[in-house]
């Protein structure tokens, strides 16, 4: 039985209302208009539903009957538009988003700040992994958005936004700096041990194709799972590290870590919201996004 919607509605305001003339004002529709529409639906349903008394109306037993479930529809699509609304106007909601530790604190994290000012009964979600851990969660529908390093292999159904760009460099603490005067060219890296990130990192990727584009083989001496714990390694003078210039400025404002220039120079990389081609993230989650692009 194919009934419209409206009529259904008619019905349940002229319930709640009491009256076909209440229920008119409150729809901002005529009296006459009411009383057809209940007329169709019973003719349509084939049994009587409203008794007019003097007093009001009175549900009859079938009445009765179809107004529990009619009342229930009509809430549930009410409450419906209610949530629908708040996640527009940001009430309510939630974003997964997926990032390396150190994007998150050095990347993500301001925008973070400034959109949860704004929007501050959004639900906030992290999850930190490796980048090819995250994509195979962003396309499971694990995660909204991610924000990692650039470039990604098999992107293909990947929307991918470049939101900044980085400077990586070779860094040494004040020993490894005056043994090498500040200046290597890239060969003689080989004598000197390496301190990077293990592969399968986005940053140890970049590494190793600037070291094979300059037609450097070297071993790599300490291959460390955490970039924070990278820092720390060179800070103990373990070797001379690979970092992210724009993550460590203050070791090297602080002198607690130098940059050891290394000719040719490292080409700059970019960072990059990264959402799935074929869906459209949630309400939130585009708020966010539009932020991170807008600064």
């Amino acid at each position: 039985m194919n009934i419209n919607y409206e009529l259904y509605k008619i019905f349940y305001e002229v319930v709640v209302n009491g009256s076909i003339s209440k229920a008119a004002n409150s729809m901002y529709i005529s009296q006459p208009a009411v009383s057809q529409a209940i007329k169709n639906l019973e003719e349509k349903l084939g049994g009587k539903l409203l008794i007019r008394t003097k007093k009001g109306i009175v549900l009859t037993e079938e009445g009765k009957v179809l107004f529990d479930y009619v009342k229930k529809g009509i809430e549930s699509f009410q409450n419906g538009e209610n949530a629908f609304l708040n996640y527009l106007n940001l009430d309510s909601g939630s974003i997964r988003i997926g990032a390396s530790t150190t994007i998150t604190r050095n990347i993500v994290m301001p925008y973070l700040e400034k959109f949860h000012k704004k929007y501050p009964k959004v639900d906030i979600k992290i999850t930190n992994n490796l980048t090819s851990n995250l994509v195979t969660s962003l396309r499971n529908g694990d995660l909204d958005l991610l924000v990692v390093n650039l470039p990604l292999e098999e992107n293909k159904d990947l929307k991918i936004i470049p939101i900044c760009n980085v400077q990586d460099i070779f860094v040494g603490n004040l020993d490894y700096y005056n043994k090498t005067k500040g200046h290597l060219r890239i060969e003689e890296l080989v004598n000197y041990p390496l301190v990077t990130q293990k592969e399968p990192s986005n940053t140890r990727r970049f590494l190793n194709k600037y070291l094979k584009d300059n037609n450097i083989t070297t071993n790599i001496s300490n291959e460390i799972v955490s970039y924070s714990l990278v820092i720390d390694f060179v800070k103990a003078g373990f070797g001379i590290g690979y970092g992210t210039k724009e993550f460590i400025k203050d070791d090297l404002k602080e002198k607690r870590l130098f940059e050891i220039e290394v000719t040719p120079n490292i080409p700059k990389r970019e960072i990059g919201i990264v959402t799935l081609k074929n869906t459209i993230p949630n309400y939130s989650a585009k708020k966010l996004i539009e932020i991170m692009r807008k600064n």
